[in-house]
């Protein structure tokens, strides 16, 4: 058997650098290249027509090597029906990608045909995801059907996701073959470990080629065919698997593309833009950002893969601590990729869970502010208003305030002179721990101010709440602060009494404090 695999594979690289050479050279001659799109890297036209060497290289080779299997007597398999079940499937699907090479078919034909071929695939008995009936679930044999297709078809597309790079998705396809090879001979699935190692040879030839800098690329008809495959014969492999090991090794083995594949669906449907849309935020553009050359990006992206695969092959000794560590160290590949990779989508996701986990104090926080408001409609004097204020602020985050009221209708016999001549005075509000340094500095990070205007369309001042800290979050509903609270208070700006003997001599708490011009004294305060 050794003989016919060692065969095998020298047949298919051969075959694969003289039909990727001769496609490339026809392709150019013919100026069958695509035009240049704004997500595309590369800056002259190739040729995406790489994906005809491969299929007939595969085709080619495996067939021969069956026949001689065959004509050798040797024990084929456990599972004789490998090939002639992926034939038809595997055709429609070569068939698509290169109609989409040559004239673009929209997302929703795409899937309706890989749909059906992963249907076909059902039918034949090869490839079925019965996982769920090993697990000994009820109804589990209804879920097979769509859970197959499901699979195929996420399989099939990440691989043609992740092809943006000089051979990236070919080299990645080569890992994940090379595992899937050792996972057959361990197995004893010669048929699919002839499969696996003519894929092998089949792509290793096309990526002379296909490396940086290519000539030639995979286009749809690679991708999806060699995303195909590598579905089916993922599903094939870990049919006399345990369950939880059968569920394990494609998503281990396949971690790039399943990952690359879940963040941009992830992506595109948080920042609200369609799911099928192209854009320059993969992983392979974030490393381009960094600072990487694509070459250096790819060989970064290869040793993901191989991680990858080493992690899968973990799984077979089908130990409790063996796949516990290969979860782990997933997730803290995944987790660390994210944030250096500066995704802003996820770093939204992240604020959002943590104000998910603080939603009790945003509550707490918000009743505070309605109680307020409700206050402020009963308050009559300027003294109940500043009380009100001081306890609402307190509870959130706010630093410290600024109101800023407009005296022209009070007496003038209690406004200070620079009052009077301005029609203004300035009270403010800090917290303990900063009204050492708000008195000496008026330095803060950031300011939001509201412009008070009663329900009578009446200008009666300025509230202006700041924060000292930088990235300090507030745990209160800006759209309640703006609205409902903002309108209570200027109407009782505009309602309450003006008590100036009150002002001076009531006993305030020592945070509140009056600023006049440019000096700041506390309540009860010295006047000027």
């Amino acid at each position: 058997m050794g003989t016919v695999y060692l065969v095998a594979f020298v047949a298919a690289l051969l075959v694969s650098l003289i039909l990727t050479r001769a496609v490339r050279n026809l392709a150019l001659r013919r100026g069958w290249v695509p035009k240049l799109s704004a997500h595309h890297i590369h800056r002259q036209p190739v040729p995406r027509l790489g994906g005809i060497a491969i299929f007939i290289t595969i085709v080619l080779v495996a067939g021969l090597a069956k026949l001689t299997l065959l004509w050798l007597d040797l024990p084929l398999s456990t599972t004789p029906r490998v090939m002639r079940p992926l034939l038809i499937p595997s055709l429609l699907i070569f068939a698509l990608g290169l109609y989409d090479d040559i004239k673009p078919l929209s997302a929703r034909v795409k899937f309706g045909v890989q749909a059906l071929a992963a249907l076909l695939l059902y039918w034949s008995g090869f490839g079925k995801f019965d996982l769920l009936t090993k697990l000994g679930l009820p109804g589990a044999e209804w879920l097979a059907l769509p859970l197959t297709i499901f699979f195929v078809l996420f399989i099939t597309n990440a691989f043609n996701l992740i092809d943006g790079l000089d051979g990236l998705a070919a080299g990645s396809s080569l890992f994940s073959t090379i595992t899937m090879l050792i996972v057959a001979l361990l197995n004893g699935h010669h048929l699919v470990a002839v499969l696996t190692i003519t894929m092998a040879g089949a792509t290793l030839g096309f990526l002379r080629y296909n490396f940086n800098p290519a000539t030639i690329f995979l286009g749809d008809s690679g991708s999806l065919f060699l995303g195909f495959l590598l579905a089916a014969l993922a599903l094939e492999s870990s049919e006399k698997m345990p369950a939880i090991i059968a569920v394990a090794l494609p998503i281990v083995l396949f971690g790039l593309p399943l990952a690359e594949t879940s963040l941009s669906v992830a992506r595109r449907f948080l920042s609200g833009r369609p799911l099928f849309s192209a854009d320059r935020e993969h992983i392979h553009h974030k490393l381009l950002e960094r600072g990487l050359t694509e070459r250096q990006a790819v060989i970064m992206l290869y040793g993901v893969s191989a991680v990858c695969g080493l992690l899968s092959l973990l799984l077979l000794r089908r130990e409790s601590s063996s796949i516990l560590i290969v979860w782990l160290i997933l997730a803290a590949l995944i987790w660390i990729g994210v944030k250096r990779l500066g995704y802003l989508e996820f770093h939204e996701l992240g604020r959002a869970a943590h104000r998910a986990i603080e939603q009790k104090r945003l509550i707490s926080n918000n009743l505070i502010l309605r109680r307020s408001t409700r206050q402020l409609g009963e308050a009559r004097t300027l003294l109940e208003v500043f009380c009100i204020l001081q306890q609402a602020f307190e509870a959130s985050n706010f630093d410290g305030y600024q109101l800023m009221l407009n005296y022209t209708t009070a007496p003038r016999d209690w406004l200070l002179e620079d009052e009077s001549r301005y029609g203004q005075r300035r009270f403010a509000w800090y917290r303990p721990a900063t009204s050492e340094m708000c008195a000496s500095s008026r330095t803060h990070e950031w300011t939001l101010t509201l412009e008070m205007e009663t329900s009578s369309r009446e200008r009666c001042g300025q509230l202006s709440l700041y924060c000292r800290r930088s990235g300090q979050e507030l745990f209160v509903d800006l759209n309640l602060l703006t609205t409902e609270f903002k309108g209570a208070l200027a109407d009782a700006l505009a309602r309450v009494t003006w008590q100036p003997r009150l002002l001076e001599s009531a006993a305030l708490p020592a945070v509140v404090s009056v600023l006049h011009d440019e000096r700041v004294s506390h309540f009860g305060f010295e006047t000027a």
